[in-house]
């Protein structure tokens, strides 16, 4: 029996900047999307083109996708003006991206009150806009905002909302549970109903978190009907967030009742990488993963001594609803040496090593990245650096240059106008191939500028393969550990470099003092830039 095509859409980039501390920058985003689309997600929703400075450059320079459709959001026209003069729909159209999802209202008492227009404007707004929009040649969906309130208080209207935008040529209408109330058991029944005037496969789900039922609103109402689902990376969004796009995943490929009846774009091998996936959003946003996050969280397979351990020892299954293997975590026996030697051997293929499982060197490499996640260290994000930390470990990366001392210089005080200024300026002392190299830099964006110019200012013979490196972003999170807090914690650093073909790398640092931890980390830039540009000694 065929199965049938379920489609996922993603929209942390629109709907998950909305969470309370989340800012994303344009290279967060474009970042953040090609990590989607690298997953096998459907549709990446990237933000609403001229709402703001941020989302309007992401929109000038999209992101390079290779499978997933880029999709910009916005809203259904204002009243009293036509599609064609509507300076919203414009800027969707003009953004230029193959599909487009206006939100307009689905509950008449919406309608009255904030929009101040009558039930019969508002059906003709949603037609023109989606009409619009496919005469523009663009794969057009329209989220019903408040479908769930706006059914069960008005079911007549709610519907006439959804068929106005399914006979203008939609081709997903959404039904969205805006304010997150609505429980699984009527989700699954509006659905049914609903799916009797409009087809399935014509239908989406898109469920806020408010009673802590997105993702199980989302199950029930694909178990209804929907063939497409709408969600954020880690549950991310307004309030108490949306539909977790991590959880649902793997649901819809492993379990029964889904898995059976459904298929997606994500492979097995995509579905391997989830976890890296989820981990770097957190790296991106600096802050903690939910070690208790179903499938992905670093407690998920996690066993503690005792009855658990030796039932999981001799059967898994007993403990574990899947293999962690296939959605990239790992099982932690807390009591065991053996915890995490899979997942090394995921992730070195991961970055292209190649090596015999049984090799001592994987339990040397192992013992080396726990103690390093102990203190602090994470590569979730960071490949340059495992990559280097595990060839370093084989033997593999070459020398290029030792660093005998740095120092770093921050100076406040008042210039000869009177103005009070901060500056910065770094030295450093390199051995290269034998010659000793002063560098001094003055920084104009602070001391690790200072200490980035200064390190690249003069690298001897390899100056001319780094000519082209620079860096992308910096960014800092503070890690709580055992004996440690407030301003004597340890400092995580990232930092993105790139170079002229357009590469880009992560790097990691890590360090009580938050420059040794960048400079940790710009080390690292620079020696994989040199290591993968084929340098030798």
């Amino acid at each position: 029996m065929s199965k049938e095509r379920l489609y996922l859409f993603d929209t942390t980039l629109r709907d998950g900047a909305q969470t309370r501390g989340v800012d994303f920058s344009v290279a967060d985003k474009q970042l953040i999307a090609e990590s989607l689309d690298a997953l096998g997600i459907d549709y990446i929703e990237g933000g609403w083109p001229g709402a703001n400075p941020t989302d309007t450059a992401f929109f000038a320079s999209p992101p390079s996708l290779k499978r997933a459709t880029f999709t910009a959001f916005g809203m259904t026209k204002r009243a009293g003006r036509s599609a064609d003069n509507d300076p919203g729909l414009r800027d969707l159209i003009d953004a230029g991206t193959p599909a487009v999802c206006i939100v307009g209202k689905a509950w008449d008492f919406h309608v009255d009150v904030a929009l101040g227009i009558t039930n019969d404007e508002n059906v003709e707004g949603i037609a023109d806009s989606i009409a619009s929009l496919v005469k523009a040649g663009r794969e057009a969906m329209y989220d019903a905002e408040h479908f769930f309130d706006g059914y069960k208080a008005n079911p007549a209207y709610a519907m006439q909302c959804l068929t106005a935008a399914y006979e203008a040529g939609a081709r997903w209408m959404v039904l969205c549970d805006t304010n997150g109330g609505t429980l699984p058991h009527e989700v699954y029944d509006i659905v049914k109903e609903v799916t009797k005037h409009v087809p399935g496969d014509r239908l989406g789900i898109h469920a806020h978190n408010d009673t802590e039922n997105a993702v199980a609103n989302s199950l029930a109402a694909v178990h209804a009907g929907v063939r497409q689902v709408q969600g954020t990376l880690n549950g991310l969004g307004e309030r108490c967030g949306n539909a977790n796009m991590v959880s649902l995943i793997p649901s819809f490929l492993l379990k029964p009742g889904f898995a059976d009846k459904l298929e997606t774009g994500i492979s097995a091998d995509q579905l391997a990488s989830l976890t890296r996936v989820s981990r770097l959003l957190d790296e991106i946003l600096t802050r903690a993963p939910n070690r208790h996050q179903a499938y992905v969280g670093e407690a998920a397979f996690a066993h503690k001594g005792g009855l658990h351990v030796s039932a999981v020892e001799k059967d898994p299954k007993t403990y574990e609803h899947i293999p962690p293997e296939t959605v990239g975590n790992h099982r932690q026996i807390l009591v065991s040496n053996q915890a995490g030697r899979s997942n090394i051997l995921s992730r070195l293929s991961g970055v292209g090593i190649k090596i015999d499982p049984k090799d001592p060197r994987i339990n040397k490499l192992l013992d080396d990245v726990k103690q390093r996640e102990f203190e602090g260290w994470s590569y979730d994000g960071a490949e340059a650096s495992f990559e280097l930390l595990a060839r370093r470990s084989f033997g593999e990366v070459p020398g290029y240059f030792d660093v005998e001392k740095f120092k770093v210089e921050v100076e406040r005080r008042y210039d000869a106008t009177g103005k009070l200024v901060t500056s910065s300026q770094a030295t450093v002392k390199l051995n290269v191939e034998g010659q000793t190299i002063h560098s001094v830099s003055d920084g104009h964006a602070g001391p690790i500028n200072a200490l980035d110019e200064a390190l690249r200012k003069d690298l001897g013979v390899y100056d001319d393969t780094i000519s082209d490196l620079e860096l992308v972003d910096y960014k800092v999170r503070i890690i709580q550990t055992e004996g440690a807090a407030g301003t004597a914690s340890v400092t995580r650093v990232m930092i993105e470099s790139k170079d002229g073909a357009g590469n880009r790398w992560f790097t990691v640092g890590v360090s009580e003092n938050i420059v040794d931890a960048s400079f940790q980390a710009l080390t690292d830039s620079i020696t994989y830039k040199l290591f993968k540009a084929g340098q030798k000694v």
